[in-house]
């Protein structure tokens, strides 16, 4: 403990990316920092994965408007394998799958909700069932979450069926 508190500010005690091995002394390879944000070793451009996106959206919409419930779920799966060429973080991929999952499912509900069609009365009486308050925006809400949920389920299937790199 005290040892440690002894290489306090000396210079190389502690680099980032390794630590130097205590009781070896001469010049060691310093270690270049990047941080994971600043990755650049994507294979696939951002618009290859905002098409893809696009695509996923269309694709849940297109689901939703069928009666599929199921189709973020696929969508996420999709990703998920997709994600194993893109290379892309989990941080990053998570959270624009479930803007794809929301978005998938939100347009197709209010498009018809503004037509009258019914489902703003099933979608208050959903919400009203399920004990929350009963406003078609509180149902509407909780298919858009029950969607999201999905569609990131799937992503972590996608993700776990595919072989991981040697690098990873």
């Amino acid at each position: 403990m005290t040892a440690e508190f002894k290489r306090l500010g000396k210079r190389g005690s502690y680099r980032l990316g390794r630590l130097r091995v205590q009781g070896l002394h001469g010049p060691q390879q310093a270690v270049p920092f990047q941080p994971r944000f600043a990755r650049t070793d994507h294979r696939w451009p951002v618009s290859h994965w905002l098409l893809g996106l696009l695509a996923g959206t269309l694709l849940i919409m297109d689901g939703a408007s069928s009666g599929w419930w199921f189709m973020p779920f696929v969508a996420g799966v999709l990703a998920g394998g997709a994600n194993w060429i893109g290379n892309w973080p989990a941080r990053v991929a998570v959270p624009a799958v479930s803007v794809m999952a929301a978005a998938g499912w939100a347009v197709p509900l209010w498009w018809v909700m503004l037509h009258g069609q019914p489902e703003g009365a099933v979608a208050r009486e959903a919400a009203a069932i399920a004990g929350l308050p009963g406003y078609a925006v509180t149902g509407i809400l909780m298919t858009v979450f029950a969607a999201v949920v999905q569609a990131v389920a799937g992503y972590w299937l996608g993700r776990a069926l595919t072989p991981r790199r040697a690098e990873d």
